[in-house]
Order: structure tokens, then sequence, then C-alpha cells
């Protein structure tokens, strides 16, 4: 892959701050205070949310603490989104810190999944880059690494140790020269004002002509309602990690720069915001 590790790193360290308060009606002894933490973009929240879970269990008592959830101005918060991608779809546009309210019960089972134990995050995050390689590479990378690779990828995204993580992440983004490219490009395009929960479909990065597809030919396929006409007002936002990509790079660069440790690209589209 072309070696951009500014870019990388930007991505990895990206963080945003965040105020978790707990759901007035908890059962508490006594008050409980908020408590402030920088949320790393590309991990999940069962993973960093041990210190909120601590600071709260500290004024409540066992019996009225179920599994924790997280939501934030009444929509439950879906701990397999990464967090940046949570941010991007529904706070992109909120003034920081990011306020995240905190539940220990009525857990809301038809919006979000249960998640016991990280080892159901790392279960997801390992099916996710399974998936994303079976995209790429019709799943060779993948199935060449042994099980310690494996466990490598997830215990440096857990960690937030990003040599460790690309150590092994690298040889997920390589391809054969003469290729241009990977088989299909990881991605999944979310939008706020839709039920479907993303859109993923087969997506080349190069078109049978040999030239480079962009983020723009493929909202174009795909979410063509994304892009803004001549002489149209601008009516939706395209953001990838909380930035607007310019709709002319490479979907290959950016799949190889800009997807998340998942291997997939996290596409947002969310409306323009009104004053």
């Amino acid at each position: 892959m072309a070696d951009d590790k500014d870019v990388l790193r930007d991505v990895w360290f990206g963080r945003i701050p965040t105020c978790f308060t707990l759901n007035p009606d908890e059962v508490t002894e006594r008050e409980a205070e908020a408590y402030y933490l920088l949320l790393p973009r590309v991990s999940y929240l069962p993973v960093v949310t041990d210190k909120v879970k601590k600071h709260f269990l500290k004024v409540m008592r066992a019996e009225d603490v179920e599994e924790m959830w997280f939501e934030y101005e009444g929509t439950p918060l879906k701990w397999h989104y990464p967090i940046g991608v949570l941010f991007d779809l529904h706070a992109s546009n909120t003034v920081l810190p990011w306020n995240i309210t905190v539940h220990f019960k009525n857990f809301p089972d038809q919006d979000l999944l249960h998640c016991p134990s990280n080892s159901i995050v790392e279960a997801h995050f390992m099916s996710s880059i399974k998936e994303a390689d079976a995209l790429k590479h019709k799943s060779q990378v993948v199935n060449d690494m042994q099980k310690k690779d494996h466990k490598q990828l997830w215990m440096g995204l857990q960690n937030d140790k990003f040599d460790q993580f690309w150590a092994m992440n690298r040889k997920l983004m390589e391809y054969p020269t003469e290729d241009g490219g990977f088989r299909y490009i990881p991605f999944r395009i979310y939008q706020t004002l839709s039920d479907r929960p993303f859109i993923q479909k087969l997506f080349r990065p190069v078109s049978p002509d040999c030239n480079a597809h962009t983020l723009g030919d493929l909202l174009k396929e795909m979410y063509p309602d994304a892009l803004t006409n001549d002489g149209e007002q601008k009516r939706y936002q395209v953001l990838i990690h909380g930035i607007e990509p310019l709709l002319e790079t490479p979907l290959q660069w950016l799949s190889e720069h800009l997807s998340h440790p998942d291997n997939f690209l996290h596409i947002c589209v969310v409306p323009v915001p009104t004053d």
C-alpha cells in the first residue's frame, strides 16, 4: 500500500471529547457526577467505557444494575458501530463535548444487541475483518494468518497500540500492482434519514476501462441523492472520520488510508445543518 503513515496515525488517534451522565431515572444512593472521557473514534463503546461503568457503579446498589447501554438524544447507540460512525451519524453538528446518557435498566432489545463481554466485540470485529478480506482478496490473506495474528489485530485495537495493529493490518492492505487495487472495496454508507441500517454492495476500485473509481463514482451509483447537482443548494455532508473528503478522491486510496480497523470504509451521509 502507498505509505501515508501520517494519515494512518491521524485516523487512529482521532478522539471525541465526551461527557457521560447517568439517566435521571436510575436509582442512586447519592448524586452521580458526570464523567468525561476522550473516546477513540476507531474503537467500540464497550471496549473503552469500563471507567464509565466503575464511576457510576459507585453510587448505585448492585440490585439496581443491569446491562449498561448508552443513548444520545433519545437514540440508543449501537455498540457494534465504531464510535466515530456513531458520532458522525447522530452528533456531527453538535457542540462538544458529546453528551451521552448512561442507562443500567430497561435495555432496548429491539434497538440494540446485547454485549455481555468484550469477547462479543472481538467476535464481531474479527467477522468484519474476514468479510472485508473476502471482498478484497477472496479471503486469501486472512486465511493465511495464524490465530495469534488475528489476536494481534484485536489486541492492537483493544489496547490502542497503533504499531502493533498496523504491523499485521498492513498485510490486509496489500494487492498485486498489476491489479491496480483490491478486488472490491469494503464500504458501508449510513444515512440518518433511513430505516435501512446501511448500504453495502459490490463495487470495484477500478472501472472496466482501467480508470480509478472515486468517492463521487461510488455515491453516484449507490446513493445519488447525496450528491449536489449544478445550481442546487448542498443538502448533505458526506463524512468519513468526521471530515468531508473531496469527491474526486480515489476509492482505493480511501480504502487503504481511511478505513476503520475492521477494514471497512464507513461513510456517513448526514443533512447539512440549518442555522
